[in-house]
């Protein structure tokens, strides 16, 4: 029926087709009605998605996404299906809208390890060396079709090159267009039904909110961020960063607070709040002591899996200029956020150029990578530690979070006004992750700053922390 209606539209076909021949003319027709059934089969499966099965269940499906991945060239196409279960997300089916004569060749390219399947291998065989794959044509087909499939690692194939016949369709091509759509494990949900309130989050001094990549804080700045001390045998010995959450507990990494996997104790640790100075010399800063160690019970000294842990301090807080709780993260924030683009800030007397803890504390602003573009960037190291309750941030230019860092919040602004971008604009920073662990360098046992930074994420640990700060 549909390839009737087309033969009979008169001039618009006439306009169109009117140069090919009859077989070309066909071919192209069915294609277009295809396409066409597709979009009928997904309308319907959205008219009768309320229409039961025998077993009580309903009809659901998952409509297809298209994606032109090579700079607009729109006979090149991606469709890729939202939804599949772990392992199978990086799975997409590419169709090349062209007539290939006998012996054509085409040469893929991704930009990590992939698999490709032909659609029709009767036309066709399929080979790789090294990096490369190569499509043989052994005799004449009116399109090209394949699927590609990432590695065990969940990270997706894009192009870097798609080569036909020693032409190069594929000049410019789109990247990281599917990422947002992986969803790996999610073993856990929860509900959230209001804002925080405004308490926490908030400096009590105001600078500008500029803030550049490595550079100085000013005293105030970062009221929540903390210093934690070990004591051993009368020496007191600077080891990691931590966040303020409320008058009496601390955010820090499992790591900072333990020895082989079990908890230090709780005696052999201090926090410093509102320290600027890691010598000393500060406005109004508090020293307390720890009365208790809450180490997550399922962490992972070997991995760093569960790496988050909770000080409970053994005096209250006093709130003022440079003292104050961060905000805890909470899902509905990134709706605020300026394109609901998530980038944040970490903040540490970690090592700098020179391999030394910082005197001052410092601040550098580093956006969130998504979790293909970190696993393509190093997979022997990320795909061991990456799971679905971490993340990765950096730009791989030298800025990063370095030894000294670690138990550090990775802070993002969050305005009180919905996308407002403006210097001056209002709101509150929450703690989004905490520094865990980074690659580290050949030559000496301190982070390599050209790698991403692999922090934990508060997000997947909101329960878990509510438990203990009511």
């Amino acid at each position: 029926m549909c390839l009737g209606k087309v033969l009979n539209s008169g001039s618009g076909f006439r306009r169109r087709f009117g140069s090919l021949s009859k077989d070309s003319v066909r071919t192209e027709i069915l294609l277009h009605c295809v396409l066409i059934m597709k979009i009928v089969i997904f309308v319907f499966s959205l008219l009768f998605v309320n229409v039961l099965s025998e077993d009580g269940w309903a009809f659901v499906g998952n409509p297809l996404l298209h994606a032109y991945p090579c700079n607009n060239v729109t006979d090149i196409i991606v469709s890729y299906e939202p939804g599949k279960p772990p392992g199978e997300e990086n799975e997409y089916s590419v169709f090349i809208r062209k007539k290939v004569p006998k012996y054509t060749q085409i040469n893929l390219k991704f930009d990590t390890e992939a698999v490709v399947t032909l659609a029709d291998p009767s036309k066709a065989r399929i080979t790789a060396d090294n990096d490369v794959f190569n499509i043989r044509f052994f005799d004449s087909a009116e399109y090209v079709g394949f699927n590609v499939k990432g590695p065990a690692t969940g990270a997706v194939p894009y192009f870097e090159s798609l080569n036909i016949n020693r032409v190069e369709y594929c000049k410019s091509p789109l990247k990281g267009y599917l990422d947002g759509y992986i969803t790996g494990e999610k073993g856990t949900a929860e509900t959230h039904l209001k804002v925080p309130d405004g308490s926490c989050g908030r400096r009590q001094i105001e600078h500008t909110e500029l803030i550049v990549n490595g550079a100085d804080s000013k005293p105030g700045d970062w009221p929540w961020h903390t210093a934690i001390y070990r004591v051993n045998r009368n020496v007191i010995k600077y080891i990691c960063g931590g966040t303020l959450l409320s008058e009496y507990y601390v955010l820090t990494a499992a790591h900072c607070t333990t020895v082989r996997g079990e908890a230090v104790l709780p005696e052999t640790l201090n926090v410093v709040l509102g320290k600027y100075n890691i010598a000393g010399g500060d406005l109004e800063a508090q020293e307390k002591t720890v009365e208790e160690i809450i180490v997550h019970e399922n962490y992972d000294p070997k991995k760093l899996d569960n790496d988050i842990a909770l000080l409970k301090l053994g005096t209250k807080v006093t709130f003022g200029s440079y003292v104050q709780p961060a905000c805890l993260w909470f899902p509905g924030a990134v709706e605020k956020l300026p394109n609901r683009d998530i980038v944040g800030t970490v903040i540490g007397w970690g090592f700098d150029q020179n391999n030394a803890l910082s005197s001052q504390l410092k601040q550098a602003t580093m956006p969130l990578v998504s979790e293909s573009n970190c696993l393509k960037s190093n997979p022997v190291f990320y795909s061991k530690v990456l799971t679905s309750r971490k993340f990765c941030a950096g730009h791989n230019n030298g800025t990063s979070a370095c030894n000294g860092d670690s138990g550090g919040g990775f802070h993002v602004f969050v305005p009180d006004v919905t996308g407002d971008v403006s210097p001056n604009a209002t709101g509150a920073w929450y703690v989004y992750g905490i520094v865990s662990l980074s690659v580290s360098r050949r030559d000496m046992p301190v982070c390599d700053p050209t790698q991403y930074v692999v922090f934990t994420s508060v997000g997947a640990y909101r329960s878990w922390i509510q438990k203990y700060i009511k």
